[in-house]
């Protein structure tokens, strides 16, 4: 392995443990890993897919998990930052939603190490939903009939309705979300027309170049599972001083050090996936790229220092576009009404 790869390696925390290069080309399984404590069923999803879609989670009933994670379309919002309650606007672009549940933490920084809990955040924070704790999101669900009806079907017990419960069904339905099927994935099954032959060569670059030091695992956002207690994080960038650096305001952000505080973790981040990554940007955590094939000449720059050359950078996005999968038709649920009243206070 040359001093480019090795500078591309994966730093997890403040621990060295590697995983198996040879498992950076693999395909998406169909069914992502599922918690003991939050099986799935069919009633489970329904609950959950309505929670995502329904805007009466945000304090104003403007904003709901869907509008930053469009599952209509790529999981995101394709904005550089996302547009919150009251017009507010967070400081990092939205994730995709789309094979979230293979990331072994959620959220750029990784502050999240599971879908339920990553569920919880966005609904309580003053920018995003703006709900002022758990027990107002309780208190308003209560007030619905159906969802009263609905968690108690779905979760019994005396008290069905809680804050657990309500991210447990988002995950759930979250877990639904997987785009199998890509050419990529139909190459590695052994149908030989899969792939151009400029995918091809796409390739066999990302991985001679080093980039699947990081993006490697059927999610390309690292290995599928982790030792207890460790998750998935890369410094970027790992070579910095590069024009990129301002033009892109790539260090503003310090990334999971807001988190835990520990100078080594400055400017380390959850590495993405780059399954549908052509239909994800703008592209980094601050949406400040706009293009897929200016994100592969900043990758190249930053993270193994190397100018990639236009044919270099024309096949890796052949071969990242061959990472597009089939997005499951989702339908709009019917949400629970309120009979002869509103949940969101009215305005005088």
């Amino acid at each position: 392995m040359n001093a480019m790869k090795r500078a591309a390696i994966i730093a997890i925390g403040a621990m060295a443990w590697l995983p198996a290069l040879a498992s950076a080309m693999e395909a998406l399984p169909a069914l992502p890993p599922i918690p003991s404590d939050n099986p799935m069923s069919a009633a489970k999803v329904e609950l959950g897919k309505q929670l995502f879609f329904d805007p009466r989670l945000s304090i104003d009933g403007t904003v709901s998990c869907n509008s930053c994670h469009n599952v209509m379309a790529s999981g995101t919002d394709n904005r550089s930052v996302s547009i919150g309650v009251s017009g507010l606007k967070g400081g990092r672009s939205a994730p995709t939603v789309w094979n979230a549940a293979f990331l072994t933490a959620q959220f750029w920084d990784g502050r999240a190490a599971t879908l339920e809990d990553q569920a919880k955040g966005p609904i309580l924070n003053p920018i995003e939903m703006g709900m002022p704790n758990a027990q107002a999101v309780l208190d308003r669900l209560n007030r619905i009939p159906g969802y009263r009806d609905q968690f108690l079907a779905v979760f019994g017990g005396n008290t069905p309705l809680t804050y657990d419960n309500v991210a447990k069904a988002i995950a759930a339905y979250e877990r639904t979300l997987v785009t199998p099927n890509s050419p990529f994935d139909r190459y590695l099954r052994g149908e030989e027309g899969g792939l151009s032959e400029k995918a091809k060569l796409g390739m066999q670059l990302v991985q001679d170049v080093g980039c699947t030091g990081c993006h490697n695992g059927p999610n390309f956002a690292g290995p599928a599972s982790m030792p207890m207690g460790m998750s998935f994080f890369q410094k970027f960038p790992v070579f910095p001083g590069s024009t990129y650096d301002s033009q892109y305001r790539l260090t503003q952000d310090l990334g999971r050090y807001e988190v835990t505080k520990q100078d080594e973790d400055k400017n380390m981040w959850r590495v993405p996936t780059w399954r549908n990554v052509a239909l994800t940007a703008p592209y980094f955590h601050n949406g400040s790229v706009a293009t897929l094939d200016e994100a592969v000449r900043v990758m190249a720059k930053t993270q193994v220092n190397i100018d990639l050359n236009g044919g270099q950078v024309d096949a890796i996005v052949a071969f990242l576009n061959s990472l597009t999968g089939e997005l499951p038709l989702q339908m709009f649920p019917q949400l629970p009404a309120t009979p002869n009243g509103v949940v969101i206070p009215v305005e005088r």
